[in-house]
């Protein structure tokens, strides 16, 4: 059988690197600067593109919005090419190994453990396990994952700490020679001792949920992300809530705004930024009224609306800047350009549970709570196009950079690797109360692109 991968993308900023595909170690690429690029063709055992089998078209786009893409694999099986949309590779102004964005972890919070897990899309091996709290009692739930492949972790009881994702960028920091860091479960580091966390932020507050990665600008002086922020959430239990800006390098507070009249227990529950960096987050009121909320970086002025239908839970932002809320296999989606709603019910009634996120090919993806089904939704029709069945309701949804589908157990111990084309699953233990069901892969926030101002 020939061993040739078929590829097709449409993406304003593209790297392409195929990795592993039946035992062989083939590697190709190809990147679009600026402007628009529509490429098909194929990578043959070398990696090398077929150019005769290719049409290239190249356009100037306004926005540099991130499009979509797609892989179909015409040879055998093995992992598909991971995309790093909108992640620039460096090109030849930066050395060889500076400048790495790595993107092939999930970053999975054990709650019940106070810790995070760093496990890798490709090998499917935990590599790396951190306690996120100095008193190991956070309770974390919310990942998320800067376009520099670090991750931050919200703590429900009030903290937030940075993770280094590359282990060549942790600092010394205890005192004893050379780097001390986890790499696995079984080896995790007392706090002060483990030198991959970058920083951490004390809050107060009762109660601190929402985390999401703003964008960065790229710099080609240095190879890296800089000016990257961070946005989160916290409540007393009053009736407000706070929106925080932190500097993501440093940990610093940088500005806050209070959002009054918030309902719910939790306050402001989820979090996620669209393709200029604005913070949407909506109240704790999944089964009845609640608020959508939209806190504009530029200024942190913020805009309200009332959530109507009958989904009020996961929270996601799309590559086109339209917010959703999800749960049970149902939907509403937000335009805010005609501040309109486009409501899904959910498939069992009752509690409409669980997260969402959408992949490269504009299918929003979500678990049938209670049930084990894995449910995708056409984010144009806003209609159910596939079901698929799995071990047990997934709480948390991701995509990873290979456009596989992560589902994470409701405060249970495994999390999923899904290939919905071949109808295989994957499957991660050992985790410890996992809960997670935001940006624990960094792709979302990739995906949204980059602000055009």
């Amino acid at each position: 059988m020939s061993n040739r991968r078929t590829v097709a993308w449409t993406l304003a900023s593209l790297t392409l690197a195929c990795g592993t595909d039946g035992g062989e170690g083939r590697t190709g690429s190809a990147t679009a600067s600026q402007g628009s690029i529509s490429i098909t063709g194929s990578l043959d055992e070398s990696g090398t593109a077929d150019a005769s089998a290719s049409e290239t078209t190249v356009g100037a786009s306004a926005d540099g919005t991130v499009g979509s893409a797609t892989v179909a694999d015409s040879g055998e099986s093995g992992l598909a090419p991971k995309f790093d949309l909108g992640v620039p590779d460096g090109g030849n102004n930066c050395p060889e190994g500076d400048g790495d964005v790595t993107h092939s972890y999930i970053w999975i919070a054990n709650s019940g453990q106070g810790s995070v897990s760093k496990i890798n899309t490709e090998t499917l091996i935990e590599e790396g396990r951190y306690i996120v709290r100095p008193d190991s009692a956070g309770n974390p739930s919310r990942t998320s994952v800067s376009l520099s492949g670090n991750v931050a972790v919200a703590n429900r009881s009030g903290g937030v700490v940075k993770i280094y994702g590359n282990t060549d960028a942790c600092q010394e920091s205890n005192g004893m020679a050379g780097i001390q860091t986890s790499t696995g479960a079984a080896d995790m580091l007392p706090w002060g001792t483990e030198e991959c966390v970058a920083w951490y932020t004390s809050f107060a507050y009762s109660t601190q949920r929402p985390l999401a990665w703003a964008q960065g600008e790229w710099n080609d002086a240095t190879c890296s992300y800089q000016n990257e922020k961070l946005w989160t959430s916290g409540g007393n239990n009053a009736g407000t809530a706070d929106v925080v800006l932190i500097d993501g390098d440093t940990g610093v507070v940088e500005d806050m705004v209070t959002i009054p009249n918030v309902i719910g227990w939790a306050q402001l529950y989820g979090g996620a930024v669209d393709g200029d960096g604005n913070f949407w987050t909506v109240d704790h009121n999944w089964d009845g009224p609640s608020t959508l909320i939209r806190v504009m970086r530029n200024d942190l002025s913020y805009e309200t609306w009332p959530v109507t239908g009958t989904v009020h839970y996961g929270l996601a932002v799309d590559s086109v800047g339209r917010a959703w809320l999800c749960g049970s296999g149902g939907a509403s989606r937000f335009d805010p350009g005609t501040e309109t709603w486009t409501h899904l019910p959910p498939m069992n009634g009752g509690s409409a549970l669980g997260g969402c996120m959408e992949d490269a090919n504009g299918i929003l993806w979500n678990s049938a709570y209670p049930n084990a089904t894995l449910v995708g939704i056409d984010t144009e029709s806003v209609q159910v196009v596939t079901t698929m069945a799995i071990p047990e309701y997934v709480h948390g949804i991701s995509i990873d950079f290979a456009g596989y589908v992560w589902g994470v157990a409701f405060a249970g111990s495994n999390a999923y690797r899904i290939d919905v084309d071949a109808g295989t699953i994957d499957t991660v233990g050992g985790l410890v109360g996992a809960y997670t069901y935001s940006d624990m892969t960094g792709f979302a926030l990739t995906a949204a692109g980059t602000p055009s101002g």
